[in-house]
């Protein structure tokens, strides 16, 4: 069994797999930040009765990084929810199978649909250098919005991977 994510060790999948959780260990730090700019804004709206517009944005473009390139991770380890009401009875190789079918028809097609679908969204954005509609919101807009397809994409990596691990341990039989 793999130490990290409790799934059987397949090299290929491991590394691509290693990879993302360093990428997104790192961004999660991104939460330390979250915490320090909600500290802040608290401190100046309730202490001085001033609170900042950016700071406000900001903290709202800082839970969407973290969140979004936390689904990478998540897929990674395992540690997304999941409802599997009936999974625990399924013997190891029909677990594999609807892991299989569920990637390959449910969560491919999700990631597909979000990706192709930001493209022209985060085109748009880059386009017109779009900003915060706020007079003093925070500029670069487009720059949090071109997070979507990056994340989708390094999503769909963490997703392929899995599949790949999955068929590889379905014909080891493990």
């Amino acid at each position: 069994m793999h130490d990290n994510n409790k799934l059987p060790a397949v090299a290929l999948s491991d590394r691509i797999d290693s990879a993302i959780r360093r990428l997104t260990l790192g961004i999660g730090w991104c939460y330390v930040l979250l915490v320090l700019v909600i500290m802040l804004q608290v401190v100046l709206r309730k202490g001085f009765s001033h609170g900042l517009i950016a700071l406000e944005e900001l903290q709202w473009h800082l839970y969407a990084v973290g969140v979004m390139f936390g689904l990478a991770y998540a897929q990674t380890t395992d540690s997304h929810v999941r409802v599997d009401l009936f999974h625990a009875a399924f013997k190891t190789r029909t677990k594999r199978i609807i892991e299989i079918l569920g990637i390959l028809f449910l969560l491919l097609p999700f990631i597909a649909v979000i990706f192709i679908h930001s493209l022209d969204f985060v085109a748009d954005s880059w386009r017109i250098n779009e900003s915060s509609s706020a007079p003093s919101g925070l500029p670069w807009r487009w720059l949090i919005k071109s997070a979507i397809p990056l994340t989708m994409a390094l999503l769909a990596l963490a997703v392929l991977s899995r599949l790949y691990r999955e068929a590889v341990l379905l014909v080891r039989g493990e």
